[in-house]
C-alpha cells in the first residue's frame, strides 16, 4: 500500500533519513524566472504524479526505492535569490554529509548554483554536466548573480563544466563558454558520436544539472522557456544510463518543470526520468570496484556505489 505522506507513496520503512540511502530535496522556487511563472509548483506536480508510477522498471530488473528515499522537508526560503541559494547551498551540504545520496528537484534553475557549490565543496575534480536548451552562463542578470540565467556560471569558474544540448544563448555568455565542451544541439543532430565525445570530457565525479526544457517540446511542453529542437526520450536514456555506467554521479538535480492544469504528461515525464536516474545509478555501478571515492580533504564520504553503506555520522 502505497504512503502519500512519502515520496512516491512507497512504504515508511523505506522512508526513513536513518536507513535511506537517497534523500530528494524539493526547492519550490520561482523568484527569478522571466517568463513563464510556475516552476515553484513543480516539486508539488512532481511528487504528485511519482505518486502514480509504477515502481518496478523493466529496463534495470529492479525496485530502487527499496534503497531508500528520504523526502527531506522543502527549501523555502524565498527572501532573495542569494538568501535561497544559501538555503540550498547549506541543507545539499548537511544530507551530503550524512553520507547520502542526495538529489534536488525544482523550482527554477537558480537553485542549481547552491546545489553546485555544496557538491564542489565535497568532491576534488567535479564536473558539473548541464543538459538544457540555454547556456545559463550569464555573470549578472537583472542585478543579480542568483538569477536562472546565472546557473551555471558559477560551474564555469570552479568545476569542469560540461552542456550539453544548448540551442540558445546571448552572445556575450560566449566569454565564459568552453567550446570544446560546449555540445550545441544542431550538432549533436549530425554527429552519431556525440554521447562519446560528452563522455571523454567528464571526470570521475559527475554531478547532473537537468533542466527539463533540454528536452523536446513536443514532448516536454510544461517548461518556462521551451525551445524546438531538444533532446528525445530514449536518447536522453541512453545518455544518462552511459553516464551513470561509465562514471561516478555523486548527485543531480532536476529543474524547470512548469506544469498547467490541462497536461500532466510533462509532470509524469519528469516523475519518470527521475526514478530511472536512480535506477541507473544504483544498478549501473554494483559490480565496481566500491574503495575509490576521490572526496575532497574533509574526509566526507559517500555511499560507495551504494552496495555497502557506510555507518559514519559526520
Amino acid at each position: 500500500m502505497k504512503n502519500k505522506t512519502t515520496y512516491a507513496g512507497i512504504p515508511e520503512n523505506y522512508a526513513k533519513l536513518e536507513t535511506a540511502n537517497i534523500v530528494l530535496i524539493p526547492v519550490p522556487y520561482d523568484g527569478t524566472s522571466t517568463w513563464q511563472k510556475g516552476a515553484d509548483k513543480g516539486p508539488e506536480a512532481f511528487l504528485k504524479a511519482s505518486e502514480n508510477m509504477e515502481l518496478y522498471d523493466i529496463e534495470t530488473d529492479s525496485e530502487v526505492y527499496k534503497e531508500g528515499i528520504y523526502l527531506a522537508d522543502a527549501v523555502l526560503e524565498n527572501a532573495s535569490p542569494e538568501k535561497m541559494v544559501e538555503a540550498v547551498h547549506q541543507t545539499t551540504k548537511k544530507y551530503i554529509n550524512k553520507n547520502k545520496f542526495v538529489t534536488l528537484f525544482g523550482g527554477e534553475h537558480s537553485i542549481s548554483i547552491g546545489t553546485i557549490r555544496a557538491f564542489n565543496e565535497c568532491y576534488n575534480n567535479l564536473t558539473v554536466l548541464h543538459i538544457d536548451a540555454h547556456a545559463d552562463l550569464r555573470k549578472e542578470y537583472q542585478g543579480s548573480s542568483c538569477n536562472h540565467a546565472c546557473a551555471v556560471y558559477e560551474a564555469s569558474q570552479n568545476t569542469n563544466l560540461v552542456q550539453v544540448g544548448i540551442r540558445s544563448m546571448d552572445a556575450s555568455e560566449k566569454t565564459a563558454m568552453n567550446m570544446d565542451k560546449t555540445f550545441f544541439a544542431h550538432d549533436m543532430a549530425v554527429n552519431e558520436y556525440w554521447m562519446e565525445d560528452v563522455i571523454d570530457q567528464l571526470t570521475n565525479n559527475v554531478f547532473i544539472t537537468f533542466d527539463l526544457d533540454a528536452i523536446d517540446p513536443s514532448i516536454m511542453p510544461s517548461t518556462g522557456t521551451p525551445e524546438p529542437g531538444g533532446l528525445f526520450y530514449y536518447e536522453t536514456l541512453e545518455f544518462l544510463k552511459k553516464v551513470f555506467t561509465e562514471k561516478n554521479v555523486v548527485g543531480f538535480d532536476i529543474v524547470e518543470l512548469c506544469p498547467n492544469t490541462i497536461d500532466k504528461s510533462s509532470d509524469f515525464l519528469a516523475a519518470k526520468l527521475y526514478y530511472k536516474m536512480l535506477s541507473y545509478k544504483f544498478s549501473s555501478n554494483t559490480d565496481e570496484d566500491t574503495t575509490d571515492f576521490n572526496i575532497k580533504k574533509n574526509n566526507q564520504h559517500t555511499v560507495p556505489k551504494f552496495k555497502n553503506k557506510l555507518d559514519e555520522e559526520f
